[in-house]
């Protein structure tokens, strides 16, 4: 290698054959893709993914990506397969095999042992009338007609292929099965998207004692107290029946600063928004958010059906709970 090697060429040579493996690829998806999905659509059990090395990599990936779309899956090593990982395998479930060659010696090893449990075996391979072609109930052709490799040896566009082959059976199956957005937070709980759609406002809020409430008779001067015990910057006013009425904020005091107000003597309900914003507690807290950056506020009470106020939230809680 010289100084004068051309780098980008040889980048975008590469994305350039991947993108046209794909595109061919593409062309591909017919009879065999729809049965192969049927299969693992009506499977009571799960999809077992399997493969040897760089197969087995992007095996693994579509078993996770299957897994986290409505689709149960594991993946399998072939060679552990053959000594006592093939148990995890029941008579309920769908095997999908991975080898370019379709003659990958680990996977060989297991077609008995699938044939004699009875299940349904999808094999990808690049390679027709290969052992694992002929064995197939079904089979998807991963052909390329050259790897990105200059020496035309290390797995690339033959596993780029692989992986949105992949990628296509999951999201057909996920709108098959009317999978939404709420099942999949449920399955990633512990990420940015499952705080989003999970999250509701009664999970951060803060409740009894630390909600800002007065009176309407309230002098403007023990609102602001009430205010800066609580530390949100916002009072809520309640009538007798304990209903949100109005509210008052650190804003509306400046205003009645401006005013040049008499702050012992003037009643709370004299100055408060009689209209303030509020959250639901089953309203999803990141669309709480997007109410308080759309109003430009920082605090929101949360009231209930009866609009009674059961909760107060401020952006802190929603910095805290990763949603900003």
């Amino acid at each position: 290698m010289t100084n004068t090697f051309d780098f980008i060429q040889a980048g975008r040579r590469t994305v350039t054959m991947e993108r046209d493996a794909v595109a061919q690829l593409e062309q591909r998806i017919g009879d065999q893709f729809e049965a192969a999905c049927k299969l693992m659509l009506k499977s009571e059990g799960r999809v077992i993914v399997s493969g040897m090395g760089k197969s087995g990599h992007i095996a693994k990936k579509i078993a996770a990506t299957l897994s986290s779309t409505g689709t149960p899956a594991i993946f399998v090593h072939p060679g552990e397969a053959g000594h006592g990982d093939l148990g995890m395998v029941t008579r309920n479930d769908v095997f999908i095999a991975i080898s370019n060659s379709g003659s990958s010696p680990e996977l060989l090893t297991l077609l008995p042992m699938i044939k004699r449990l009875g299940i349904p075996l999808i094999t990808m391979s690049g390679k027709q009338r290969s052992p694992l072609q002929e064995a197939a109930d079904v089979w998807l052709d991963i052909s390329v007609a050259s790897e990105a490799c200059p020496l035309d040896l290390a797995p690339t566009s033959s596993t780029t292929v692989t992986l949105v082959l992949g990628d296509a059976l999951a999201v057909a199956l996920l709108e098959a099965r009317g999978f939404t957005a709420e099942d999949f937070a449920f399955s990633h709980p512990g990420g940015a998207i499952g705080r989003k759609l999970l999250l509701r406002v009664s999970d951060v809020m803060h409740s009894g004692d630390a909600i800002p409430a007065v009176t309407p008779s309230t002098a403007l001067l023990d609102a602001l107290s009430e205010i800066s015990r609580k530390g949100f910057g916002i009072t809520g006013v309640t009538n007798d029946n304990g209903q949100l009425i109005g509210a008052f904020t650190d804003g509306d005091l400046r205003r009645c600063l401006d005013r040049d107000l008499d702050v012992k003597h003037t009643c709370i309900a004299e100055v408060m928004s009689a209209r303030p914003r509020t959250a639901s507690p089953n309203l999803l807290a990141a669309e709480a958010v997007n109410l308080m950056e759309k109003y430009k506020i920082t605090a929101l009470l949360v009231v209930d059906d009866d609009q009674r106020p059961v909760g107060i939230l401020h952006m802190h809680d929603m910095l805290k709970a990763g949603l900003l």
